[in-house]
């Protein structure tokens, strides 16, 4: 937090510097940039835009966390194989958020509230909720009635206060958008790069997000409220048209951030998720992709969210594509047997290269059973090969996918396909803004040899989903299943369902529409769509309907975002001790490669510290500079093993919440 009051003019040079046409055009005065002469349509779509930054990387890190994806990242493994938890994965979104966004909310607030612009002022409150609360979820206490005044060392708010005031603000924000502007003030349409200045969108929003944060309350006998809850849905999103996305765009007119030299205009997901070459699916999410609730059946979405790649290449004459094989990723086991990170380690994943010409490749294996499933492994596959004592040779022919090691161990990494994507601005410029693809290399993206089509909700120009249908049809089926009501908890889990379909759909018919050659961004077949809600994977019965039924199926839809590791921690992940839900999360628990004893303390899945229960407080940001305070809010904020530590929401009682905040846990 010290270090915040630093970055404000550096912020607000960069409300003046950086253009991109209209879409963030904030070309105002550049040579005198002041936080009093930012107008306030200039200084809400850059506080909208690098929250999306903050949501980014913790959308991801958090995905990484629920088993959504893995990632050969030493800093995001530890999140979701080894839990052996590192400082150097929580700066970031504290950082985004705080210094680029946040520091400019209070004076969002008051020049708006000067020029009686009430929509803005509503807006820089919801913005102020969503970058809070999401702070909140991360590490449970911090700088909050302090954070964003003069104070070097502002004192420390704990969970039940920063939400409170997070509940306050919001509604707040409803009675604010109720209001009619002063005829002068700027219409909020003129700085809204979300919903376009559609206030009736932005109640919706309001309402939704009031819902979602009810829902935290699970835990709470004396504070959930289920009829709160489903009335905040009445006046939430009832369709996708209300859905609040944030548009992105892959241009060739983009400029780079002034602060973090990424494109401006792109999703905030994807700069995190699918801008490098480290994040894969997991098995765990891709099982429920294939046989969801054991059903056997593939859903429709399946090959718009895992990526494929070329393989079995032919090029003509001229040294281009001719023919090839879609192969479709695996996914990357982390929970069950992890029989190929066990064998190569946590980070080992490999890059695959493409092969243009024959590549002989030995292996010396010496271990005779390893050594015979090998070989057994490449008959399968029809690869040629040669044997010659503990020498394995394999031929693998022009045009198809290899792995550049002579560890025997890799080979099969070929079936892991990454998330990447490139932007016209980070490495496609000269294919131009239609072709996204990552490609193995220089001369195979000539030869147009696709190393990775990248994944619906991680592409440079996917919508950046802030609010969605579905996701309050899933609350609300949850929420009916709380109160016992199986027949509108199964309407409401079937309308989810539907919700996050149609959004993709429609998505998918856009982009094709577009012109994209991609047949990963083309519309699912609507008979596979049919034949999908008609199947096994989904119950069809509200009578057999179960918690976990609609969990996995909000999981799969929600993909990369924080809400799947919060609805986690409400259920306790796979201990199955809520109410008589059963185990939510099945085949969720630590991996075979668990390291986190450190970090992660408790021995037992029905203690609250088995399992990752919050973020440690970033060094450079907090600890180095407010240690004193942060150690005040939490006696465990120090400590390795404060990623065990539940924050507020996740308690009972206020009594369990403050005997981990107030003592030691070890």
């Amino acid at each position: 937090m010290k270090n915040i009051k630093y970055y404000i003019t550096l912020l607000c040079v960069v409300l003046y510097t950086t253009s991109c046409k209209d879409w963030l055009d904030v070309n105002i005065d550049p040579d005198a940039p002041n936080n009093k002469s930012a107008l306030v349509a200039n200084r809400l779509p850059w506080i909208q835009k690098f929250y999306m930054y903050s949501a980014g990387v913790t959308n991801m890190r958090t995905a990484c966390q629920a088993g959504v994806y893995y990632s050969n990242n030493a800093n995001n493994n530890h999140l979701g194989v080894t839990w052996a938890c590192q400082a150097g994965s929580t700066t970031t979104p504290y950082q985004t958020w705080f210094v680029s966004a946040a520091a400019n909310l209070n004076d969002l607030y008051n020049t708006a509230q000067e020029e009686g612009a009430y929509h803005y002022m509503a807006a820089a409150n919801v913005m102020h909720t969503l970058g809070f609360m999401q702070m909140l979820d991360l590490y449970g206490e911090m700088p909050y009635t302090e954070a964003l005044g003069a104070s070097p060392s502002p004192a420390y708010d704990n969970g039940k206060t920063i939400f409170n005031g997070c509940i306050a603000k919001l509604d707040e924000a409803i009675e604010l958008f109720n209001r009619t502007q002063e005829i002068t003030a700027a219409n909020l349409s003129s700085g809204d790069i979300w919903n376009g200045g559609d206030v009736n969108k932005w109640l919706k929003l309001c309402y939704g997000l009031k819902a979602r944060y009810l829902l935290k309350l699970s835990k709470k006998n004396d504070l959930y409220n289920p009829d709160a809850i489903l009335d905040c849905l009445t006046k939430a999103p009832l369709s996708n048209n209300d859905n609040t996305l944030a548009h992105c765009y892959n241009s060739s007119s983009d400029v780079t951030d002034y602060l973090y030299g990424d494109p401006i205009m792109t999703n905030g997901n994807w700069d995190y998720a699918a801008y490098g070459s480290n994040q894969r699916i997991s098995k765990y999410y891709y099982d429920l992709l294939t046989n969801m609730r054991g059903s056997e059946v593939e859903d429709p979405r399946m090959t718009k969210i895992v990526p494929a790649s070329m393989s079995n290449i032919r090029l003509d004459a001229g040294n281009k594509v001719r023919e090839f094989e879609w192969l479709r990723s695996e996914g990357v086991d982390i929970y069950g047997d992890a029989t190929r990170l066990v064998a190569g380690g946590a980070t080992s994943i490999q890059l695959p290269n493409y092969a243009d010409v024959n590549k002989e490749i030995k292996y010396t294996i010496d271990d005779d059973t390893d050594r015979a499933a090998f070989i057994a492994s490449l008959v399968s596959a029809g690869k040629p090969h040669t044997v010659s004592g503990n020498d394995v040779t394999v031929t693998y022919k022009a045009g198809s996918l290899y792995i550049n090691s002579t560890s025997y161990k890799y080979a099969g990494d070929t079936v892991y396909i990454n998330l990447r994507n490139n932007s016209v601005m980070t490495g496609n410029a000269d294919l131009g803004e239609m072709d996204m693809n990552w490609y193995f290399t220089t001369e195979s993206k000539a030869q147009g040899a696709v190393g990775s089509t990248g994944s619906f909700q991680v592409r440079p120009n996917s919508d950046q989903e802030i609010l969605t249908y579905h996701e309050m049809c899933f609350i609300k089926s949850e929420v009916y299943m709380r109160k016992g009501d199986k027949d509108n908890a199964h309407k409401a889990y079937i309308d989810g369902i539907k919700a996050h379909i149609d959004m993709m759909q429609a998505k998918l018919t856009e982009w094709k529409s577009a012109g994209y050659s991609n047949p990963d961004m083309w519309p699912m077949d609507e008979s596979a769509i049919t034949a999908y809600l008609a199947s096994d994977a989904v119950c069809q019965d509200a009578g057999n309907l179960t918690m976990s039924d609609i969990m996995l199926q909000k999981y799969l839809a929600m993909g990369c975002s924080v809400e799947n590791w919060n609805d986690m921690r409400r259920f306790n992940y796979s201990t199955g001790n809520i109410d008589d839900f059963g185990i939510v999360y099945p085949g969720y628990d630590r991996s075979p490669l668990f390291a986190g004893q450190a970090q992660i303390i408790g021995s037992s899945k029905t203690d609250p510290t088995y399992w990752m229960r919050r973020w440690r407080l970033p060094d450079r940001l907090e600890l180095q500079y407010n240690s004193t305070n942060a150690k005040l809010a939490n006696a465990n904020a120090l400590e390795s093993y404060i990623w065990s530590c539940p924050v507020w929401w996740d308690c009972a009682t206020d009594d369990e919440y403050f005997s981990y905040i107030q003592s030691t846990l070890k």
